[in-house]
């Protein structure tokens, strides 16, 4: 996965839009399939205000909405307009993966592995760039500061280690 130069002005509106588009919709959805679902399948009403067991119902519509909104989210997946959601959202995919193998990562590093150098390159930098988009401004210094850090014992290996060579398969041999 290539690095993206993301415009976090556009990133956040687009963001914004997606999340209350989404929720809005579950919303909606969700009470319609569920009124639907009584509709059709529903206990008649209670006269004495009991409840009608139609509960089941209900959250099956809450299960359907939630399939048709994350239909809908991954048909538009590859449109213009959500090129930055889709490239954070997969980004952030990626640096779960990394993170669940950091420690092998890291130790193959101290063992001058270039594949760890990669890794550990493309983790830092595109952390730092996600840490950015979200204005999760309490982590930054640290992730620059490994970065720095990365970056020293690189040069001092004398290496050409750059987060362009990163290939995910990389994490597959570590």
């Amino acid at each position: 996965m290539q690095l993206m130069d993301i415009d976090k002005a556009t990133y956040r509106q687009n963001t914004n839009r997606v999340i209350m588009s989404f929720v809005a919709s579950l919303a909606i959805l969700a009470l319609a399939f569920g009124a639907l679902l009584i509709h059709f399948f529903g206990a008649p009403a209670a006269a004495n205000g009991e409840s009608t067991g139609n509960f089941h119902l209900n959250v099956m519509g809450v299960f359907l909405a939630l399939a048709v909104c994350s239909a809908v989210l991954n048909s538009q997946k590859k449109k213009p307009f959500f090129q930055e959601v889709y490239y954070v959202w997969r980004l952030k995919q990626l640096h779960n993966q990394i993170y669940r193998k950091l420690a092998k990562i890291k130790q193959a590093a101290d063992n001058n592995e270039p594949n760890a150098f990669i890794i550990l390159s493309f983790y830092f930098v595109s952390l730092k760039q996600v840490y950015t988009l979200d204005d999760n401004t309490l982590t930054l210094s640290t992730v620059e500061q490994d970065l720095n850090q990365l970056n020293d014992k690189i040069t001092s290996l004398g290496l050409t280690i750059t987060p362009e060579q990163f290939d995910p398969k990389m994490l597959e041999q570590v």
